[in-house]
């Protein structure tokens, strides 16, 4: 009878660590052990977007940036060191990722009230969603129980992020290597309702394109010269570049949309209608947006024994 209680208990044990390994994220992962963290990370947001709106674009994108190389990990978040050459210097990152302070403040304050509990995966995937919201944008509940990788890759970032310039076969493909479909990229994109770019990433287009309104190229080289001046910032939308709208897809049909990768969703290719139901829908543009924005941060969690709950964003334990 001993033995048959020992081996019962064994199996029930070895039951739970193989649920724990294989855990999905759940909505209210630290309902019982970190329950003042969404409300550390939407106080610490609201005054970082008090002080800089932009800064909402760019944790938006940081999120995206890390969800596309190996999934929503934290990768991105770490620093270079003698193991690994991680994800900050790669190409789409370097000079131009942002909002790692940010991140770093929150950490401190939920790690303060809730030692070793919460990861900077996590953390990352919640200061995206409110900075959205604090700028007019939906809101959503964000799945949690995410926990951080022990390497990055600068390959898999150069590898796997979309460029500016990229066509819209080249977008599709790599949207569809992350299991993300067309509908998913286009509504994905409007993400470019707020924030900026940088003039070398635009240039080629301002000078060289035909598929772009005549005034709008003429105002962005009075900013962007054909030569130099790489890093100049032009917003992303020209209507409400700190508000989220759905006036980037407006943006479109005007052919005033900024990067390659952008415009290429309106131009008589198969993604027109939908960028029309947009630009005249926004609760719809906002519904799409939830689910994608779901979807994108459900990409290959590390959850249960996988990855660890870093002490600090920017380093392994």
């Amino acid at each position: 009878m001993a033995t048959f209680i020992k081996l019962c208990v064994t199996l029930a044990i070895i039951s739970l660590l193989a649920c724990s390994t294989n855990a999905q994220l759940i909505h209210n992962f630290y309902g019982v052990t970190c329950p003042s963290l969404q409300t550390i990370v939407r106080n610490t947001m609201i005054n970082v977007i008090k002080n800089e709106p932009r800064m909402g674009a760019s944790l938006l994108r940081l999120f995206f940036h890390d969800c596309f190389v190996n999934g929503c990990d934290g990768s991105i978040l770490l620093d270079d060191n003698s193991k690994f050459t991680g994800e900050k210097n790669a190409g789409p990152n370097i000079n131009s990722a942002r909002g790692f302070g940010v991140i770093d403040t929150i950490k401190a304050k939920v790690e303060a009230s809730c030692k070793g509990i919460v990861s900077c995966a996590d953390i990352l995937a919640l200061a995206a969603r409110d900075g959205v919201f604090l700028l007019g944008g939906p809101r959503w509940v964000v799945p949690l129980g995410r926990r951080d990788s022990r390497t990055a890759s600068q390959a898999a970032a150069n590898n796997q992020i979309p460029s500016p310039s990229s066509d819209l076969s080249t977008l599709i493909r790599m949207f569809s290597a992350k299991g993300l479909t067309v509908k998913d990229l286009t509504v994905l994109s409007g993400a470019h309702t707020i924030g900026q770019g940088e003039c070398q990433f635009f240039r080629t287009r301002i000078y060289n394109e035909n598929n772009i309104d005549t005034n709008f190229a003429t105002l962005r080289k009075k900013t962007c010269p054909i030569s130099g001046g790489d890093t100049i910032l032009a917003p992303l939308d020209t209507l409400t570049p700190t508000t989220f709208d759905n006036n980037y897809y407006k943006d479109l049909i005007a052919k005033k949309g900024l990067f390659d990768s952008d415009q290429v969703l309106f131009n008589n290719g198969s993604q027109d209608s939908l960028v029309r139901s947009y630009s005249t829908n926004s609760a719809t543009f906002f519904n799409d947006f939830t689910a994608a924005m779901i979807k994108l941060s459900e990409l290959s969690p590390l959850t249960g024994a996988k990855g660890e709950i870093r002490k600090n964003c920017r380093r392994v334990i």
